[in-house]
């Protein structure tokens, strides 16, 4: 069994902020798989058979607990299911990426994601991958803690779709095909959108070549 555990807030109020990507992505593999959630002690799950039958049992999961206490949802989980590190997928925000971006990561630090930081914490090591989805900085004047509870823009909905989309589809790779596979088909996400290109310059035309008089001009 694989957990792939989408960061968020419980709440209506929070449904739609970017704070709750890794929500929407997991929500996305339910609706996709047909899967029901069901209520546990600290989080919400679904459980799923991914890619051809019989497929990849997957237990997706939506903690309960609020994004600063993530860990108290997942740890006891992965020792339910005697599961390590390399069976966990954390599908999160990430401010230091572009709204656009999706990337996976294994390991490493926080990187200030308090959802991430206290799963950590709870597993006592930093060795689990992650699913990221950029998510950018804040405006200038902006509070990073306003900034993720923000909703998202009626501007951004195309591109986030596609996120989601894209996320879901990732997140099945890493399940059926493992983390280097979902690196190298995932890892140059970029939906930004792409500049104009600039119009080539006019050519130059050659000066006039000076020309003999003929017998017209004398």
């Amino acid at each position: 069994m694989k957990l792939v555990v989408g960061l968020g807030n419980p709440g209506t109020q929070y449904a739609q902020t970017r704070h709750n990507v890794g929500w929407l992505v997991v929500d996305e593999l339910a609706r996709r798989w047909g899967a029901t959630w069901r209520k546990e002690k600290d989080a919400e799950t679904a459980e799923v058979r991914v890619g051809p039958a019989p497929g990849a049992k997957v237990l997706l999961v939506k903690p309960q607990t609020f994004m600063n206490a993530s860990g108290k949802a997942v740890q006891p989980l992965l020792a339910f299911y005697k599961l390590g590190g390399d069976d966990l997928l954390v599908v999160q925000d990430d401010l230091d990426s572009p709204f656009g971006l999706l990337k996976f990561r294994m390991g490493g630090r926080h990187g200030g994601q308090n959802g991430v930081r206290d799963i950590i914490r709870l597993l006592g090591h930093e060795a689990f991958p992650r699913l990221k989805v950029g998510i950018n900085r804040p405006p200038a004047g902006w509070a990073v803690s306003d900034w993720v509870l923000s909703r998202w823009r009626p501007e951004e909905a195309t591109i986030l779709a596609e996120l989601v989309r894209l996320g879901a589809n990732a997140a099945e790779v890493w399940a059926t095909a493992g983390l280097t596979e979902a690196q190298q088909g995932f890892n140059g996400t970029d939906l930004r959108p792409k500049p104009e290109p600039k119009p080539a310059p006019e050519p130059e035309m050659p000066p006039a070549e000076p020309h003999a008089p003929d017998a017209a001009d004398i």
